[in-house]
């Protein structure tokens, strides 16, 4: 059975990082082919610093990803800790079940009903332009929002209440045993739900399809366009050096994580 499971193991890891091992390996393909690797080479990675469109596409797509992931974090942890604090167990359940509704539902019916909102909004208030940068940035906030809270929840599950009362009966104010006592212990959550918001964001294409104006362009909603003729190999190198960052930047997060556990453990 060992053996069994340790076959079933890999399989799963070769289906799951085959496709991106040979996206990285045609990255550095000498010539434009997609089946056939003719050398090594960095030219696609010279084409793609010198593409200004998708330099352009990928600025604004960083832009989006932080920015929003920010809000959602900001938004999303205070709800956490709002709906946490409801001692009525129905009625937390109840704003929970609402909250999983958006991670639910299929992106295309909310991207449709998030335009057909901004559009009727726009309308009412004569704005030449329904769509725009800040029409798609509060839609990947909301759709962010509901993966914070998924993040901080168990956090704050593993909380020991005491700890804030302690601070209060020491002195501290509510705001200020927030930020000593409950902030501290709930930071990894939060961080996780911010690197979720992030990447979510990142990848967001059919949510940005229906949400975004004329003057913003997404990477995803570029790359899309590019489908239509044919998609060039320095998108290969720019999704490579993409998910090498988001690879490098979990590791980092998970070893601050576990060195922050060994020094809780010492003490």
């Amino acid at each position: 059975m060992k053996i069994i499971s340790k076959i079933y193991i890999a399989l799963i890891m070769v289906f799951l990082y085959a496709p991106i091992l040979v996206m990285v390996l045609f990255s550095f393909n000498s010539s434009p082919s997609t089946s056939v690797f003719e050398g090594f080479s960095l030219h696609w990675y010279t084409e793609l610093f010198s593409n200004s469109t998708v330099l352009t596409a990928l600025g604004n797509t960083l832009i989006l990803a932080f920015s929003s992931a920010l809000f959602a974090t900001v938004i999303g942890s205070s709800a956490a800790v709002g709906i946490f604090s409801y001692k009525r167990r129905w009625t937390k359940s109840a704003i929970m079940s609402v909250t999983n509704i958006p991670m639910m539902n299929p992106d295309i019916v909310t991207g449709i009903s998030m335009m057909l909102l901004f559009v009727f909004f726009g309308k009412m208030l004569a704005m030449r332009n329904s769509l725009s940068f800040f029409t798609l940035l509060i839609a990947h906030v909301t759709f962010n929002i509901p993966y914070v809270i998924l993040s901080v929840m168990p956090k704050l599950g593993q909380l020991d209440r005491h700890l804030s009362e302690a601070a209060l009966d020491l002195g501290c104010t509510p705001f200020k045993a927030f930020f000593k006592v409950i902030l501290p212990s709930i930071s990894s959550g939060i961080v996780i739900g911010f690197i979720m918001s992030f990447t979510l964001s990142l990848d967001d294409f059919v949510i940005s399809y229906f949400t975004t104006g004329l003057d913003f362009q997404t990477l995803p909603l570029l790359i899309y366009s590019m489908t239509k003729r044919r998609v060039t190999p320095d998108m290969y190198a720019l999704s490579t050096l993409m998910f090498l960052t988001i690879l490098i930047l979990l590791i980092l997060f998970n070893f601050a994580q576990s060195r922050a556990n060994r020094k809780k453990a010492k003490t």
